[in-house]
C-alpha cells in the first residue's frame, strides 16, 4: 500500500496508534462534468509526496505522525459510498486525529465532513478554496455531484467561507443568501492583492477546510477537471486559508480534483498544498 511520505517517516511517525494525522484516499469519479481522471488524483499525490521535504513552513508536521489508510471504496451508489467516507472520518476525530482526504472529485467532502461532525457533535464551519461555489440543488440530476456538495452541507447546518470563486449561477448566487455563505470571489481577492481575511465572528470555531485544486489559476495548476481563469495564486490561497484559521481549530481536510495529466509538477504542487495544509492544521491544535 502505498504510504504518504513515506521517504521521510521514521518507523515511529507512521504507526497508527500515535500519528496525529490519518490519510484516507478517496479515489472518487462518478460525477465529473467535463475533464477526467480524478480516480488517479489520490495515488499521484502520494507518489508526489515522497518528493517532498519534512520541514514546511518553519515545521515539520511530520514529526506529529501521519498514517495512510486504505483507498476508501468508491463502487455502488453514492450515499453508500460517502458514508463509508463518513465512518471512516468519524473514527479518526473520535481517535482525536485529523482526517486528511485525498480526492477525487468534490462531492467526496459531504461523506467526510459528515463524518467530523458526527464525530464532534457541533457545529462546524467550512474554508473553502474553489473556482466555483458549488451550491447546486443539485447537477445532472444527481445531488450528490461534486457541483452540489456546498448545497448538501449547508442545507445540514454547516457554514460556508468561500475563497476564489469565480464561476456561478443564478441559484448558487440564491443560496448563497440563504444560507448566510461568506465569501470573498476572485476578482476581488486576484486584483487587489488580498492574502488575508477575516471571518465572521460568529463563525465556527471548528473548522474544516475544502481545498479544490481549480481554485488556483490554471497557469499554476492546470490539471484539473474544470480549469476557469483568474484564479489565486499557489501562496495566495494557502495565506488565505491560514489566515482563516486564526484563533480557530482545524478538525479535517480534503485535497480535491487533481486530474494527472502526466506532468509530476502538478502531483507534486498538490502533495505540498497537502502537507502545507496539514502543517497549518497541526498548528491551530494549540
Amino acid at each position: 500500500m502505498s504510504v504518504f511520505l513515506e521517504s521521510e517517516l521514521s518507523e515511529t511517525e507512521r504507526t497508527e496508534a500515535t500519528a496525529l494525522f490519518t490519510i484516507i484516499p478517496m479515489p472518487l469519479e462518478r460525477t465529473v462534468s467535463y475533464g477526467s481522471g480524478t480516480a488517479k488524483g489520490p495515488e499521484a499525490i502520494i507518489e508526489a509526496s515522497n518528493e517532498l521535504e519534512r520541514g514546511c513552513n518553519g515545521g515539520e508536521p511530520c514529526a506529529s505522525g501521519i498514517f495512510t489508510e486504505a483507498p476508501v471504496d468508491c463502487d455502488g451508489p453514492l450515499p453508500d459510498v460517502m458514508e463509508r467516507l463518513a465512518k471512516r472520518t468519524e473514527a479518526a476525530v473520535k481517535a482525536g486525529k485529523i482526517p486528511v482526504t485525498l480526492g477525487g472529485e468534490h462531492s467526496l467532502s459531504y461523506g467526510a465532513v459528515s463524518g467530523v461532525a458526527r464525530a464532534l457533535g457541533k457545529r462546524i464551519g467550512i474554508i473553502q478554496i474553489d473556482a466555483h461555489a458549488d451550491l447546486r440543488i443539485a447537477y445532472q440530476g444527481e445531488k450528490h455531484s461534486h457541483a452540489s456538495v456546498m448545497n448538501l452541507l449547508a442545507d445540514s447546518g454547516v457554514r460556508l467561507a468561500q475563497f476564489g470563486v469565480r464561476a456561478l449561477c443564478q441559484q448558487e448566487m440564491d443560496s448563497r443568501e440563504e444560507h448566510g455563505v461568506f465569501f470573498v470571489d476572485a476578482e476581488e481577492l486576484v486584483t487587489k492583492g488580498l492574502h488575508a481575511v477575516d471571518l465572521p465572528e460568529n463563525f465556527p470555531e471548528h473548522v474544516y477546510i475544502s481545498f479544490d485544486v481549480d481554485g488556483l489559476d490554471p497557469s499554476q495548476m492546470p490539471a484539473t477537471g474544470t480549469p476557469v481563469p483568474g484564479g489565486l495564486g499557489y501562496y495566495q490561497a494557502l495565506h488565505l486559508v491560514e489566515h482563516a484559521l486564526k484563533g480557530r481549530k482545524c478538525v479535517g481536510l480534503d485535497v480535491v480534483e487533481l486530474a494527472p495529466d502526466g506532468n509530476a509538477a502538478w502531483d507534486f504542487t498538490t502533495a505540498q498544498i497537502t502537507y502545507r495544509l496539514m502543517a497549518a492544521a497541526a498548528a491551530s491544535q494549540s
